[in-house]
């Protein structure tokens, strides 16, 4: 333990509102700096999202492996998750093109989730798409109908055949391993029955209609991107060995609701979501990929007459360090909690040292 004449270790935590105030997360940052290093990642990344973004509507467009997959993709994180991507990426850019009341070049952005609400292993990947695109030509941004992207049966049957094909030629190549249960898979005659149940599977891929601008696009980023699996303010308690944490039961009218689950069983959950070391699990696509990104900007800013320096883009940055991501009060579940102040390890541990009116929550 830390005598109180000795300097406080290099950590800090947030303080957050509760029926009674309770430690939610600790981060290794100096305490001095009032903010840690995964805010200060995020933002920094957020920063530069925002210089990147158009001053058009955007959609939010996510595929989903059927189940009978997952396991397979667990076991092969690092082929399968790429195939995932590449699936996504030619699905959406080959639709756009030919889907007749667009005919659009796509640029977009990918995330990759691996989980559920129940920490289940649940591989998905989320696109943030502006609403239209460049003409096959470069000469004109066609935007895509107000109320409607692209059809989703479409873009299922494409994603299904698209990654199913994938896969045959990564079984061909030899890059795919079984172990256990799914032994029987690297039998040739196995895997071909195998691939062909997943094509009589319904796939699901689920598309919002445009939901908003620039500032609507970095709200989102800044919620799920720089996470993994369950975020501190989800979780409940840790007592006799079981962790309690909530989860929304999109089944019932997102109602919220909690689970309990032993230590052991909790952690197991957790560490499916740990992705290979140096795997990227967020891409960009079309002409928002690396190696055109600057010129295509400049050219779609043109062409809808926008700032090149997207000015507009960056304003719906919050102004606060740690305003980005807001979380709802954990015990109405109505407000909206934010993060007022950043307190040492050695403060939090004497609260009788924080009790001050400037050390408070605001749940608002």
């Amino acid at each position: 333990m830390t005598s109180a004449s000795a300097a406080p270790p290099p950590s800090a935590v947030t303080l957050r509102n509760a029926t009674s105030a309770r430690i939610a997360s600790s981060l290794t940052t100096p305490a001095a700096t009032g903010t840690a290093p995964g805010v200060a990642a995020r933002e920094q990344w957020l920063a530069e999202r925002a210089k990147e973004l158009l001053p058009v509507p955007y959609c939010h467009v996510v595929f989903t492996i059927p189940q009978p997959l997952a396991p397979v993709a667990l076991q092969n994180q690092r082929v399968c998750y790429g195939l995932l991507f590449r699936a996504v990426s030619e699905t959406l850019q080959e639709i756009a093109a030919e889907f007749p009341r667009f005919r659009a070049k796509l640029g977009f952005l990918a995330v990759l989730h691996t989980w559920s609400q129940q920490l289940v292993h649940h591989p998905h990947v989320h696109c943030v798409v502006p609403a239209g695109g460049l003409s096959s030509d470069g000469s004109r941004w066609v935007a895509c109908h107000p109320k409607f992207f692209l059809p989703v049966n479409v873009l299922s049957c494409r994603f299904r055949k698209k990654l199913l094909a994938l896969l045959r030629q990564a079984f061909a190549d030899g890059k795919l391993e079984f172990f256990g249960q799914l032994a029987d898979l690297a039998e040739p005659a196995r895997f071909d029955a195998w691939i062909e149940k997943l094509r009589k599977t319904k796939w699901v891929v689920y598309a919002k209609p445009p939901f908003g601008g620039p500032e609507a696009v970095l709200k989102y980023l800044a919620r799920y991107t720089h996470r993994v699996a369950i975020s501190s303010s989800r979780l409940v308690s840790m007592e006799n060995g079981r962790v309690t944490f909530r989860w929304r039961d999109s089944r019932h009218g997102n109602r919220s609701s909690t689970m309990t689950l032993e230590a052991v069983e909790f952690i197991r959950r957790f560490l499916l979501h740990v992705l290979p070391a140096g795997f990227v699990k967020i891409r960009h696509f079309g002409f928002l990929a690396n190696r055109n990104r600057s010129s295509a900007l400049v050219l779609c800013r043109r062409l809808l007459n926008a700032s090149a320096d997207a000015a507009g883009s960056a304003a719906a940055l919050p102004r606060e360090p740690n305003s980005s991501v807001e979380h709802p009060c954990p015990v109405c579940r109505v407000g909206v909690l934010r993060i007022v102040e950043w307190l040492s390890a050695e403060q939090a541990m004497n609260r009788r040292s924080v009790r001050s009116p400037t050390a408070r929550v605001d749940s608002s």
